[in-house]
């Protein structure tokens, strides 16, 4: 099967919120290729009239690797259509199984961090049962779906160990740590400059950097307010419906 068969199975799938197989039950996909899948599937979007806004981490935290059996830091893309207002509504029936995770989002500047803010991420895998590998996952744009980013912050003295809750209807669901995210997120902006850079993205001022969860991921169900705090920088929420 081609990359670009792959990449089309994959936007199907997606856009008719409709889960496929694992593309590798059938066929030999390795990371590289699944790159290259990734990059046909975003290409595919941006001639839809989508612009690309940023680069998202994965599993960069033990929680989210052990969640998905996926034991490496992988990244995807991010296009504007998939950022909804903070405080916005998520309408869920364009997604096939959703899950809500807190994050730590920075605006990229000119060679560094610009700002940082709270954020979540709605990650959605178009493969059945939620079940993939590596090559899986990397295809399928890390199981990106949309993410929501709170105010801008100055970028504070230390990131390493701020405390993160989840609240979905006023209670807390998850509570962890930035230390989750790499020990410090700003590790995970050094992993992405690299492992971008091998397939030849370079990170641009302007854009989004998502740099991974705090904690484990969990379901997203219609009508549900779900509320991220970051310690020191704020909250982000998002109402299902």
């Amino acid at each position: 099967m081609s990359i670009e068969t792959m990449a089309a199975l994959l936007d199907d799938a997606a856009t008719g919120a409709k889960a496929i197989p694992q593309l590798t039950l059938g066929h030999e996909l390795d990371v590289d290729g699944a790159y290259a899948v990734q990059e046909a599937l975003i290409a595919r979007r941006l001639d839809r009239g989508q612009r690309l806004v940023g680069i998202k981490m994965g599993l960069t935290s033990r929680a989210k690797m052990a969640q998905v059996g996926v034991h490496e830091v992988i990244w995807g893309r991010l296009t504007d259509a998939m950022r909804v207002p903070d405080g916005g509504r998520l309408a869920l029936d364009g997604f096939i199984h959703p899950r809500i995770e807190p994050e730590v989002a920075f605006l990229l500047g000119e060679g560094g961090i610009a700002a940082v803010a709270p954020a979540l991420e709605i990650i959605d895998s178009r493969y059945a049962d939620f079940q993939f590998t590596h090559p899986d996952v990397v295809a399928d744009n890390t199981s990106g779906a949309a993410f929501v980013i709170g105010a801008w912050q100055p970028v504070p003295a230390g990131l390493d160990n701020l405390g993160v809750l989840l609240e979905v209807d006023g209670k807390v669901v998850q509570a962890g740590s930035t230390a989750a995210i790499l020990g410090d997120p700003r590790r995970a902006l050094d992993e992405g400059r690299a492992l971008t850079a091998r397939y030849g993205v370079a990170l641009e001022p302007g854009w989004i950097f998502l740099a991974g969860a705090a904690t484990a991921a969990v379901p997203l169900t219609p009508g549900a307010h779900v509320r991220a705090t970051v310690e020191g920088l704020g909250t982000t929420s998002v109402v299902a419906s």
